[in-house]
């Protein structure tokens, strides 16, 4: 990369999806032609969720409130979503390294079916207890008569939200980060269109108010993955399904649920976390739980990104290990991991100079900005452990270890930020300071903890 023009044509490249061998390319440039379009895909995925609660946010803090309550319990159908996903990522990433194409398009199949079934029956449960949900999470009254209908679409919607999830890791798995990246542009470029719509209506179609936020996001993830299947399929591409592939295995889904399951537990015990510190802040009334939801859509718009660029280093370490180069697979994920450090540095001293700004944009609440500005400051403190972290627990995803982050998800999220969070808001008297506080902490500690286990280097010998 020594001209500007290199870098245009390599940024060009990445965009337009020219398949590669990233087993043979330099390292740096398999991270920026991977990285690109997968921190584009986040970027859009950010942009999906700071225009989502823009809109929703001119409907008042306990809309506010709802959303923040109801995506603390989806993060469960998240998990399962991610989980498979990484499962795909890990596996395809693999069969990819290995050369042996025709595997990978039969172990995408597998991982249709088995995350299909995993969400019919995710859905058929969250929707019929939606209303519980939200009163165990301790919704106020208003909260409950806007939030049930709400919560129900989006709990409807989740068959769409995990096939989005596991088919773009499967696509980057494939090293094709062009097309999960134009998957989300297209499904959120719809919400962005139909969000406003929906919610407050226009011309003879008259608005829905939240649910309509709901029915907005569901259908554009739904003809997102109409997308993705299109791609799966028309056998324009390195990763395919043909008939051939089309066939019910058990050993490979046995083995998609066993990295799978890795997988789920790491983000099942960060929703647990995230819904424990979420009841906690509900006791501080709906202007605390709406100060905490933005501040978290914000943070969100640069830790995807950052997510996006991680995944490279996921990419690199699956097919470098298939094509036996685990001191490659290495390499590429400390680059990376300096990458992601120097990125989330700046964006710290961004939310230090602009924090209250960028909470006016979404409430005219001065006490919901106060607490979303504050919440910018202190919990950026660790962003750049966060980068760091990032990335570690995506190379042991990338490599099938996807237990290891399960175990120190338990470790640092269970023992340490619960406890933590709860001495220091409710007992100390803190308040939401106090949350704050512990996350900023908790998230740093687990990327030093994750770095610690990632030297030690056992990742370069797990089978998938």
């Amino acid at each position: 990369m020594n001209s500007r023009n290199e870098l245009l044509q390599l940024i060009w490249a990445a965009v337009k999806g020219e398949e590669q061998d990233y087993t043979r390319l330099s390292l740096k440039r398999s991270i920026l032609l991977l990285a690109t379009p997968m921190i584009l895909e986040m970027l859009m995925e950010s942009l999906f969720a700071v225009v989502d609660i823009f809109f929703v946010g001119r409907l008042g803090p306990a809309a506010i409130a709802t959303v923040g309550l109801t995506e603390s319990v989806l993060m469960i159908v998240y998990s399962v979503g991610m989980g498979i996903s990484m499962a795909g990522t890990a596996m395809v990433a693999r069969r990819v390294g290995e050369k042996k194409y025709r595997q990978a398009g039969t172990a995408t199949f597998q991982l249709l079916v088995t995350g299909a079934v995993l969400a019919v029956l995710l859905g058929s449960i969250t929707v019929a207890l939606a209303g519980d949900i939200l009163r165990l999470m301790g919704a106020s009254p208003e909260v409950l008569s806007m939030g049930v209908p709400y919560a129900r679409v989006i709990f409807g919607g989740n068959l769409a939200i995990i096939l989005l999830f596991l088919i773009n890791g499967v696509f980057r798995g494939a090293g094709q980060p062009h097309l999960a990246m134009r998957t989300l542009w297209f499904s959120n470029g719809i919400n962005i269109i139909l969000a406003p719509v929906l919610i407050f209506g226009i011309g003879p179609i008259e608005g829905l108010g939240l649910v309509g936020a709901a029915w907005a996001t569901t259908t554009a993830r739904s003809l997102g993955v109409l997308y993705q299947f299109y791609h799966l399929f028309n056998g324009k591409h390195l990763l395919k399904i043909t008939r051939e592939n089309m066939l019910l295995r058990y050993k490979v889904v046995v083995k998609i649920l066993k990295v799978s399951a890795g997988g789920m537990g790491q983000f099942m015990i960060d929703s647990a976390s995230w819904i424990f510190l979420t009841r906690i802040i509900a006791e501080f009334g709906s202007n605390a739980l709406a100060g905490y939801t933005i501040a978290f859509r914000i943070i969100t718009f640069t830790l995807l990104p950052a997510w996006g660029l991680s995944s490279a280093a996921a990419t690199l370490v699956g097919q470098n290990l298939g094509a036996e180069k685990p001191r490659r697979a290495e390499l590429s994920v400390w680059l990376t991991a300096r990458y992601n450090m120097i990125f989330l540095a700046v964006v710290t001293l961004g939310f230090f100079l602009f924090g209250n700004h960028l909470a006016g944009f979404f409430t005219q609440e001065a006490q919901v900005i106060s607490i979303a500005s504050e919440g910018l400051k202190i919990i950026t403190l660790g962003y750049v452990f966060f980068g760091l972290g990032m990335v570690m627990v995506q190379a042991f995803n990338g490599a099938g270890d996807t237990r290891t982050p399960a175990f120190i998800n338990i470790l640092v999220l269970w023992v340490i930020e619960i406890p933590l969070a709860y001495l220091l808001a409710v007992h100390f008297g803190f308040g939401i300071t106090g949350i704050f506080v512990t996350i900023a902490c908790s998230h740093s500690s687990h990327a030093l903890v994750s770095w610690w286990v990632f030297r030690r280097g056992r990742w370069k010998t797990v089978k998938v």
